[in-house]
């Protein structure tokens, strides 16, 4: 069953495969059902998938083969909050290393050119510092990067 709020993802005909990399990729994250045309259509056959039902990290989302009109832009993100380097690396890496590509200050596209902000929570604490100084220095740090650093954010916190 759909949710009463899903977010729906366009995609090329590759809405099946998207969801599964999230699923494999990222936690509390499934392909709960695929929708296949019951008969042929313009620009497509009986039985092409048309939508994929699938929830990333808990967020419900509806994946749909509409065709190459439309591309992912950075407009819309998922962002994740990773807890660690660890995760961070995990994470990004598996972005990346499938086909996506990086851009700056955590953000990565996936290989369906949907974008992703992998932000460690100590960059998001760094940034947002009660002592502007801090905070800007972290900041700036952060600028600079592509994957967040996280024992770099933290050095340009302490100054």
């Amino acid at each position: 069953m759909v949710s009463k709020n899903t977010i729906c993802l366009w995609y090329d005909g590759t809405a099946l495969d998207a969801a599964t990399f999230y699923a494999e990729t990222f936690p509390d994250s499934a392909v709960n059902a695929v929708h296949r045309a019951p008969g042929d259509y313009p620009s497509g056959k009986q039985g092409d998938v048309i939508t994929v039902e699938f929830n990333v990290m808990g967020i419900p989302c509806l994946g749909l083969n509409g065709g190459p009109t439309f591309k992912h832009d950075e407009a819309f993100s998922f962002q994740v909050a990773t807890d660690d380097q660890a995760e961070t690396d995990r994470l990004w890496n598996a972005i990346v290393g499938n086909g996506g590509s990086e851009s700056a200050c955590g953000w990565c596209k996936d290989k369906w050119g949907l974008s992703w902000q992998i932000t460690p929570r100590v960059l998001i604490d760094a940034i947002t510092d009660p002592d502007p100084a801090a905070a800007k220095r972290a900041f700036e740090a952060m600028m600079g990067m592509r994957k967040i650093d996280i024992a770099a954010i933290e050095a340009a916190r302490r100054g």
